[in-house]
């Protein structure tokens, strides 16, 4: 059996993948096979095993996923990486378009003393995040519907982080994405159209010496460095995943 299989029969079964491995010759209860037979069919249709099991790692952290949320990359665990690097102070932090709360949840495991807000224009969206928090038993989050930062306290953050939409309309890669949702990964004719929103209004929001970080495509470090240069920001630097490819860039408020 394939390791996509293991996976769909443990959830099936409701056991961990190690007892699939030690009674693999067990054969299945009629129902518990038309169960397996209907995921493995949708998941040979090209729906992520993620929101066939309603559930993926980030961060060695369980999350809840389904339809209305994008499924966390482990690319993304840079931006956390960064931002945890970036200080141990206790800091107020605004992440945009949190989707599952995926980054939001990494950073509030980590540093519990920290104040965030976690903001996402898809209510859809907010529940999934929501009982993520719950779930992981993590409170030092507030979660916002809002576009962006409208809806952010009126007061100064220390740090805003962002993984937004950044793919172009009409790239070949949405045909292998085609059950995530759209507003989540399409982002104008070049990508660029969120970074283009949130760069220049996340000055507004951020304290002097505050530092914006945003994850983008392999492609965009120089358009978005553009972005960031554009809206007077200082410090700017591009930084490259495990993968060596440009992957988040951040920039500091020096007013």
């Amino acid at each position: 059996m394939s390791l996509e299989q293991d996976i769909l029969l443990a959830h099936v079964l409701k056991k961990p993948r190690s007892y699939i491995l030690a009674h693999r010759d067990e054969p299945l209860t009629p129902v518990l096979q038309i169960q397996f037979d209907e995921l493995w069919n949708r998941f040979q249709q090209g729906e992520p095993i993620a929101y066939l099991i309603g559930h993926k790692e980030f961060w060695s952290l369980d999350l809840i996923v389904n339809e209305h949320v994008l499924i966390p990359r482990p690319e993304t665990e840079l931006l956390v990486e960064l931002v945890l690097k970036h200080t141990e102070e206790k800091v107020r932090i605004a992440d945009l378009g949190t989707g599952s709360g995926a980054i939001a949840l990494a950073l509030a495991r980590e540093r519990p003393h920290w104040e965030i807000y976690a903001t996402d224009q898809s209510q859809e969206a907010l529940n999934v995040a929501k009982q993520n928090a719950e779930h992981l038993s993590l409170s030092n989050i507030q979660f916002l519907l809002s576009h962006w930062c409208e809806a952010l306290p009126k007061f100064f953050f220390d740090i805003i982080v962002s993984n937004p939409p950044y793919i172009a309309e009409g790239d070949s890669h949405l045909k292998d994405l085609r059950y995530e949702p759209q507003a989540a990964l399409v982002s104008g004719r070049k990508g660029l159209d969120a970074m283009a929103e949130i760069i220049p209004s996340a000055i507004h929001y951020l304290k002097p010496g505050g530092m914006l970080f945003i994850e983008h495509g392999y492609n965009q470090g120089s358009a978005v460095t553009h972005l960031f240069k554009s809206c007077g920001y200082n410090h700017i630097q591009t930084h490259k995943d495990y993968a060596g490819l440009d992957r988040v860039t951040s920039g500091i408020i020096t007013l």
